[in-house]
């Protein structure tokens, strides 16, 4: 059912994982599962994911589309001063 959930939520409306987590009231690691369980599901679909990745706010770096979870340090500056992923559906 919460995946489900997801697909409408996320469509068209850009939002961090922490922010879904609030809404739903659920723990950060199932809403992790259950984005990257629509991740697989959307490749056969005419919507994709799409994710603006991580970044360090104190030297810019860019982490990786695969990491959706924030990360804890930069790899560059080991800063922990870091933006969270923010995923959304759009139309392919």
């Amino acid at each position: 059912m919460f995946r489900k959930d997801l697909i409408t939520l996320l469509f068209d409306n850009p939002l961090r994982l922490s922010e879904i987590a609030r809404l739903y009231d659920v723990p950060l690691k199932e809403v992790l599962d259950d984005v990257k369980h629509l991740r697989k599901t959307l490749k056969q679909s005419a919507y994709r994911l799409d994710i603006t990745p991580a970044e360090c706010r104190k030297c810019s770096f860019v982490f990786s589309t695969e990491k959706l979870s924030k990360p804890s340090k930069c790899p560059q500056c080991r800063s922990t001063w870091l933006e969270e992923p923010v995923v959304q559906i759009i139309e392919t």
